[in-house]
């Protein structure tokens, strides 16, 4: 079993000082993928920021997982974050939710149409960046413990009636500098975000449930792009909007 206090005050100390580390030393490292969950919770009781989001998978496959996204890291767009604060610059456009209400813990699953009816859907960019100093050097559950390398959300205005939408097949567009660099239909990886988020709440459901006013960005439609300091991208869901993100040097 992985030492769960030493994996998060080293995780915790590298969000303090923004120097990265190699990884996790044997003695710390997740073996489940409980036990990495476990790690970003004392990573949290560490540094003692409050969850204002999620990120969330759910593979058809594998378990469901979920990483923790802070307050001072949201931002609404157009947003302007300093490279200093998320120097890998990482991108993925995403459909994301807002909780219109609580979704307390309880012992009976939440359905689909419960959590459907208690979120809004909205466009988002999850800006990706680690705490290692090569994520992909480090185990997939490494990852997982690092709460999957988020760096910050940016969200666009949330759609009340967004249920019309067949969200996994929206048409988006990315653009880095004004230039498209991405245009198609699809490509979130279940084709479901809004069943990624019912995991996310049904895998809350044993610590206190969801909040409203949190959100969860379930998924990339775009694939990872790192881009520059002084860059500008933004992603555009066609029926559902758009953010901005500028990486301000």
């Amino acid at each position: 079993m992985a030492n769960l206090e030493q994996a998060a005050a080293l995780l915790a100390q590298a969000r303090r000082s923004m120097q990265l580390i190699p990884g996790l030393p044997e003695t710390a490292r997740p073996t489940s993928i409980g036990e990495a969950h476990a790690i970003q919770d004392a990573t949290t009781a560490v540094i003692g920021k409050r969850v204002g989001a999620f990120k969330a998978t759910n593979p058809p496959s594998g378990e469901p997982t979920r990483g923790l996204i802070y307050d001072g890291t949201i931002h609404p767009s157009p947003a302007s974050i300093p490279v200093a604060s998320v120097p890998a610059c990482g991108v993925e456009g995403e459909v994301a939710f807002v909780f219109r209400r609580d979704l307390a813990g309880r012992a009976q699953a939440y359905s689909r149409d419960e959590v459907a009816a208690a979120v809004d859907a909205l466009a988002a960019i999850e800006v990706v960046d680690s705490r290692y100093s090569d994520r992909t050097k480090v185990s997939n559950l490494e990852n997982l413990a690092d709460s999957v390398s988020n760096g910050a959300f940016v969200h666009a205005d949330p759609l009340k009636n967004w249920q019309g939408l067949e969200l996994g097949r929206l048409h988006v567009r990315l653009t880095v500098n004004g230039e498209t660099v991405l245009d198609q239909e699809g490509g979130h990886p279940t084709g479901d975000p809004l069943g990624v988020a019912v995991a996310l709440v049904n895998l809350m459901r044993d610590a206190g449930g969801v909040r409203a006013g949190q959100f969860v960005t379930c998924g990339t439609f775009t694939g990872l792009r790192f881009l520059k300091p002084g860059d500008v991208c933004g992603v555009q869901f066609d029926g559902l909007g758009a953010a901005q993100v500028t990486f301000a040097r």
